[in-house]
Order: C-alpha cells, then sequence, then structure tokens
C-alpha cells in the first residue's frame, strides 16, 4: 500500500420540519420553503471551492473528482452472519446512489474514502449483479480506494488502485481525520441533531470550519455520530465550525454550536 500524490494543477427521512408548508432552521425561525430542489451546495476547503451532493458526495469540479466516504459494502450481510436480520439491499441501494451522484458530475476519477466495505471479507460477499455493477462505475474513469480500519487490506480484483491517502495540490485525502489543514477525511460519520418547535430531527452532514472537512457516510446502513462528540472537538478546535446538513431537497448550513 502507498501513498498516492497527483501532481499539482434522513433530519432521518427528512422532516425538514413541515410546519403549515414551511422549513425551521437551527435557529428555530421559520424559512419558506419553494419547494425547488437543489441537489448541490458550494463549500470552501483551504482555498478550494468544492460541491457538496445531497447524496453525501462531494465534487471537485476543477479536477473532476467525485469522493465518497464509508460506503460500508456488505454492512447487511456482516450482521447477517451475526444473527441480527437485516433487509439484504443495502450494497445494492448503496451502488444505486452512487451511479446517480455519477452519473450527476460524470467525474474523471473517483476516490471512495476508506470504509468502502464493511469488514475484510465483505468483497467476497458481492452478488455478481452486484460486483457488475461496480465495475460499470469504474468504467472509463480513474478509480482510488483508499484503505480505511474495516477494509485495511483491499484485493486488487476490485478494479482502480489502492492508497493510504490521496493528495492533490493543497488538499489530501485520507479515512481518518487529524485536523490538519486541507484535510477531507471521514471515518467519523457525522450527522446533526437539530431541535425544532416539534420535536428533534437527525441527518447526516458534511463538517468543515472552511480549513478541513469530514465527510458524511456514504452507506445505507453507515449510521451517524453526532458533530458535538468529543471525536470532532479534536479535529476543530471550537464549535465554530457548520454542518452542512443533507436535506431532502437541499443542503441546509448550520453552526455547530446550534446542533447537539
Amino acid at each position: 500500500m502507498s501513498s498516492w500524490r497527483k501532481p499539482p494543477r434522513s433530519w432521518s427521512k427528512r422532516r425538514q420540519d413541515r410546519v403549515a408548508g414551511r422549513a425551521v432552521n437551527a435557529g428555530g425561525e421559520f424559512l419558506e420553503d419553494d419547494g425547488v430542489a437543489a441537489p448541490t451546495a458550494s463549500i470552501e476547503i483551504a482555498g478550494v471551492k468544492m460541491l457538496a451532493d445531497l447524496s453525501g458526495a462531494l465534487f471537485w469540479k476543477e479536477q473532476g473528482l467525485l469522493v465518497v466516504s464509508d460506503l460500508h459494502l456488505e454492512k447487511g450481510s456482516s450482521f447477517a452472519a451475526r444473527g441480527v436480520l437485516l433487509p439484504p439491499y443495502d450494497t445494492i441501494a448503496t451502488l444505486s446512489q452512487l451511479a446517480a451522484a455519477i452519473a450527476r458530475h460524470d467525474p474523471k476519477t473517483v476516490i471512495a474514502l476508506g470504509d468502502s466495505f464493511h469488514d475484510r471479507s465483505a468483497h467476497q460477499r458481492l452478488s455478481a449483479v452486484d460486483r457488475e455493477a461496480l465495475s460499470a462505475l469504474q468504467v472509463r474513469r480513474d478509480w482510488i480506494w483508499i484503505s480505511g480500519n474495516h477494509d485495511p487490506a483491499l484485493p486488487s480484483d476490485l478494479g482502480g488502485i489502492v492508497a493510504s491517502e490521496v493528495a492533490i495540490g493543497p488538499i489530501v485525502f485520507r479515512h481518518e481525520p487529524t485536523g490538519a489543514i486541507g484535510e477531507i477525511a471521514g471515518h467519523l460519520h457525522p450527522k446533526a441533531r437539530v431541535a425544532t418547535r416539534a420535536h428533534w430531527v437527525e441527518r447526516r452532514c458534511f463538517a468543515s470550519d472552511g480549513e478541513r472537512a469530514v465527510m458524511p457516510a456514504f452507506g445505507a446502513y453507515a449510521g451517524g455520530l453526532s458533530i458535538r462528540d468529543d471525536a470532532f472537538a479534536k479535529i476543530f478546535s471550537s464549535t465554530a465550525f457548520v454542518a452542512h446538513v443533507l436535506g431532502d431537497f437541499r443542503l441546509h448550513t448550520i453552526a455547530a454550536s446550534r446542533c447537539y
């Protein structure tokens, strides 16, 4: 395994809380919801402008690069082996969501930012249909698998190349965050919990202070960790960072200090 460097060049099912057709933001104010879908939002990391995608992917248009994190493919079958029965559709659901993001942005390169497979033998449990779907996504584009703590030794028959991290200009992509400037990482599965007038709502989110970012888990069964957990305090020096929360129709930027 090597470090690869490129030369410089479901709020749980949305519930973006409906109250008389209006949406509630983290401050408790009501915003008119025009119902217009906005599948991407512009964010800046270490001076680089990128598009946060409603799916949980990140697109760097200048580089033609799409990044996804924590796919956790075959998590359902991993749980089933331990007697925890879940619907065995997480892999196809995750790959379908990834296919939609790829179709939306048509990237030249895809980086899977670690924990792409839920355990070391998960790739062996891929169905022929799912393996074919994954291969189809790799056609005519570069594919880089970043190793994660769940999948530290990825096999060579998955297509693409394997690396411990990827550096492109001022940005470094790795699985586990260190808090370094210019770092885009995964691993923590950030989610935001927000109080509205009616109830609490939770959704996956990007966590960023403009210098570094932690990406949401992309996998259908991946779960999440509150951005107010101590794990995020080790990355961001204060709560002066934001959550780019994945809604049903658009991303919502909310101060971390207003989340729980």
